[in-house]
């Protein structure tokens, strides 16, 4: 008998018997982890004497905390979650799957979610209207005429996939569904014995910020949409053991500082600390003081701590958050008798507790946590408020040119009436992304604000674009429950919609008089958002510099209208006496906000939001949706096409081969994200992607974003490497201007020219391609289309210093070959610029069933003279190996799904 069989018992809980798998006496449990412990469950459920043992579960049980991650196991999710944007791909890919597997001979029914599959519509609604009434009305409208077409094909894969759901658009952010409706934390199924079989809940996303669920006690994280695919497919996820670092919290938040500022220190320390593929865990007494909402607010921001995820344990803070939030109290006594059964319960003060073992150790007094922004590119460079004035005043200069106008720009507008604009004024402070826009504390707060600024007459600048995107249709029921609604309104902050919106790059076109004064001057001005990203080019093509700072933040820099601003000694405005207001005078104490969030968030208001969450408006019930098994392809769709990853495939794959002659098609410095890589936002007419549209009827106006159009790979293809802030060293290696955006040199047409048409050229001559780059390649969102655009582009390797955890996987996911340069070494150190023909050998090894630790790269000069390295081979699993060897993970699964 195996673990499983031996471990599968009864809970009792009330009236009502359920099977579980006892891991609670296993030898070695109590030292572990939460999330390992989570992690061993996973693994005794799922024993198959195959791709999961009983050597697996005795080796996780032995996990030596010192150790460096070297055992794989098979991690198999119980649900999986994905939003539209990169969603929609997965359903393309699995309609695509369909027709490959009718081509070959199978039944196209194979196809089909094996576990449940959500997907959450949040990232299309725009800010195109807003300081006005009905703007999310008017902005719904609008993403309905944008994304028509999108949605009907979604509607046919709801009703064509089982196990798929819709949570349609206006609804709510993804990640915020997740935690207020979707996550059980304990699920059932129909079991074995007759009865239900209790299990945890695990998920994993395609969003990176999967890891808000991590707040609930619930382990998951966000992967490409290559791996998501192959999880819903019932694929387990290849993962080595990570190390695990625990996090103590004591002591309790100060006067005056927020969630978000405990957030943008926790990613500070842990981006300093180094965490990347590694599990962090929350532990100590202090959690229990946490609130839910903050815990999610702080496994949110997972990404960009760079760690696989940031988890809380189970406890009474966990129930009271169940409860508030509708589920029903049947669910609430299985999450408790089943945490507590299992040792998964994480109450420090019980006499049963045992504290955890870790790899490594960090701790926070919350008491020492000050006002924080950050910026003005990345989500780790914290700076305290009060020294944001100097620090901004410090950046400047970076960002300025010989063409950057340094007096102030008369700006005449209808809408908001005439006045200057200057370097370093506020363009956009929008209130939006994911918990921060559902956690009560900050967004009361900032409802306080909005209250005491509109008492004493203070209104934003005219030059900056307000918005208020919450995470929850709940945020709108209690900010106007308590009032709060009225004052957001009369500073300019009317609800736009329930979405991403700003976080991701639509926050909509500025006002047309003041984006001409920006570019015509090139002036420097900023977004500050209360998001959870804000690298460069990302919020709008317009700003340079983006800030990340609590919602009462955003609209304090609203008020000020300019980051050169100190708070503590420049006044806000005057109040009608003319009397300086200072931002001390209208924030709020956290007794007062706590008071609010006490006398308007009720259960009732989730259970009202909740009871028909898959149904929809009338715009979504008003699509036409087409049936059957097989979709019904339009050749003159320019959102939705047939995928052409499985043309030409066969039974079985084509031994892989060694690689050579390769071009260069891109040389990239340190820290390149897949904001670089993978095309998003908007695009202009004279951009590769512009011009198929255009060539296709399609007028500028109506060319929508990157994001709405990911289920189309022309277009995709045509943007990777796109961004406006990537610089490809390559050019100035053939001794050209670097240009920044997606631009390259042609070695066989001999001339600069985009990185697609390049691609075309070399893939025509049959020439293969590898992009050299720094370190940190690949951070940022889990982009699918960062590695499916690679692989069009005819990219065979990418040689760098170092990978992020979700691109390198998807690189392999998409059979690229991910390298790294031998320790210490860079392209630099090694004399490369770019201009070289590359050949590498030794991949082929891997036909053998074995994955080489290094390959051989010779880079041959223009002169003859070469350049060797035996770079390191990022294939770090059996499981990824099977899957480079297959051409992609899709192919792998679809084969075995076939056989």
């Amino acid at each position: 008998m195996s673990v499983r069989d031996d471990q599968l018992d009864t809970l009792k809980v009330g009236g009502k018997d359920y099977d579980f798998y006892r891991i609670a006496d296993l030898p070695g449990i109590d030292h572990l982890p939460y999330s390992l412990k989570v992690l061993v469950e996973n693994l005794v459920r799922n024993i198959d004497g195959a791709n999961i043992t009983d050597d697996h579960v005795k080796a996780l049980l032995d996990w030596d905390p010192a150790a460096q991650p070297s055992h794989e196991i098979q991690f198999t999710p119980s649900r999986v979650v994905m939003q539209d944007f990169t969603g929609v791909p997965c359903i393309v890919d699995l309609a695509t799957m369909r027709d490959a597997v009718k081509e070959l001979g199978g039944d196209p029914e194979v196809i089909n979610p094996q576990v449940q599959s959500d997907m959450v519509i949040d990232h299309s609604v725009q800010i195109d209207k807003y300081g006005v009434a009905d703007a999310v009305e008017q902005n719904m409208d609008i993403e309905y005429q944008r994304n028509g077409e999108r949605y009907q094909f979604l509607r046919w894969g709801q009703q064509a996939f089982r196990n798929f759901r819709v949570v349609p658009p206006g609804t709510g952010i993804i990640h915020q569904v997740n935690i207020e409706y979707l996550a059980k934390v304990v699920m059932t199924k129909a079991g074995e014995r007759g009865r239900d079989l209790a299990y945890l809940d695990s998920c994993v996303g395609t969003d990176s910020h999967t890891t808000t669920v991590n707040g609930l006690g619930v382990l998951g994280w966000g992967v490409g949409g290559i791996e998501a695919e192959a999880a819903m497919l019932g694929q387990p996820i290849s993962m080595l053991v990570p190390r695990v670092v625990g996090f103590k919290l004591t002591g309790s938040i100060p006067e005056g500082v927020t969630a978000t500022d405990v957030v943008l220190t926790i990613t500070d320390m842990l981006r300093q600390h180094g965490v990347v593929g590694k599990f962090v865990e929350f532990y100590g007494e202090g959690i229990a003081s946490v609130p839910l909402a903050n815990r999610a607010t702080i496994g949110n921001m997972g990404p960009e701590f760079g760690s696989t995820c940031g988890i809380f344990p189970i406890d009474n803070v966990t129930l009271d958050y169940l409860r508030l939030t509708g589920r029903s109290e049947e669910q609430i006594a299985l999450v408790e008798a089943y945490a507590k059964a299992n040792k998964l319960w994480g109450d420090a003060t019980d006499p049963d507790y045992v504290e955890p073992q870790y790899s490594e150790y960090l701790e926070l007094d919350l008491g020492t946590v000050v006002p924080s922004i950050a910026g003005p590119k990345r989500p780790q460079d914290r700076i305290r408020l009060s020294e944001s004035k100097e620090k901004f005043e410090a950046t400047l200069p970076a960002y300025e040119t010989d063409k950057t106008v340094q007096d102030p720009i008369a700006v005449s507008t209808e809408f908001r009436g005439d006045f200057d604009i200057k370097n370093g004024d506020v363009a956009i402070a929008s209130i939006t992304s994911c918990t921060n826009t559902s956690n009560p504390s900050v967004m009361i707060a900032a409802g306080l604000i909005a209250r005491n600024a509109h008492a004493k007459g203070l209104k934003p600048k005219p030059w900056v674009k307000t918005s208020l995107a919450p995470g929850s249709q709940v945020v709108a029921d209690y900010l106007k429950a308590a009032g709060l609604q009225d004052d957001l309104d009369a500073l300019g902050y009317q609800l736009v919609g329930f979405g991403c919106a700003t976080c991701i790059g639509n926050s909509g076109p500025l006002l047309p008089e003041i984006s001409e004064a920006i570019n015509a001057n090139d002036l420097t001005v900023i977004s500050v958002l209360s998001g959870n990203r804000n690298f460069e080019g990302r919020i709008s093509p317009d700003v340079k510099m983006n800030y990340l700072a609590s919602p009462p933040l955003v609209i304090a820099y609203a008020l000020a209208g300019t980051m050169d601003f100190d708070f503590e000694t420049q006044p806000l405005g005057k109040d009608q006496d003319g009397n300086d207001v200072y931002l001390k005078d209208i924030w709020p104490t956290n007794e007062e906000v706590a008071a609010v969030v006490d006398g308007t968030v009720s259960r009732e208001m989730f259970l009202k939001d909740y009871a028909s969450v898959f149904e929809g408006d009338r715009r979504w019930k008003g699509l036409d949706v087409p049936e059957g098994e097989l979709f019904a392809w339009d050749e003159n769709s320019t959102y939705v096409r047939k995928q052409t990853f499985f043309d030409g495939m066969k039974a079985t794959p084509d031994p892989v081969k060694d690689i050579h002659g390769a071009r260069v098609l891109a040389l990239l410095g340190d820290s390149v994200t897949t904001d670089h890589i993978s095309p998003a936002g908007a695009f202009k007419a004279s951009s590769p992607a512009g011009k198929y549209l255009t060539d296709r009827g399609v007028e500028p106006k109506n060319f929508n974003s990157y994001g709405s159009r990911r289920g189309n790979h022309e277009v995709m293809v045509r943007g990777t490497f796109g961004n406006i802030r990537l610089r490809n060293q390559l050019l100035a290696s053939v001794g050209e201007e670097i240009t920044p955006g997606g631009y390259t040199y042609d070695f066989l047409d001999k001339k600069p020219t985009t990185i697609f048409e390049a691609s075309r050229d070399y893939i025509d001559h049959g020439v293969p391609l590898v992009v050299l780059a720094g370190k940190e390649y690949g951070t940022g969102s889990s982009r699918d289309w960062a590695a499916k655009g690679t692989v069009m582009l005819g990219v065979k390797a990418v040689i760098t210093e170092s990978f992020e955890r979700i691109h390198r996987s998807n690189l392999i996911g998409m059979g690229v070959l991910p390298l790294q340069f031998p320790e210490g070494e860079s392209y630099e150190s090694l004399g490369l610029n770019g201009t070289e023909t590359y050949d590498i050998s030794g991949v082929e090894e891997l036909n053998k069933c074995v994955t080489p630790k290094t390959v051989h790269v010779t880079a041959t000069h223009a002169d003859g003279s070469t350049t060797e390295f035996d770079a390191v081979v990022r294939i770090d699993t059996p499981g990824e190996a099977d899957y480079y060897r297959n051409g992609g993970i899709l192919q792998y699964v679809l084969r075995n799904l076939m056989r």
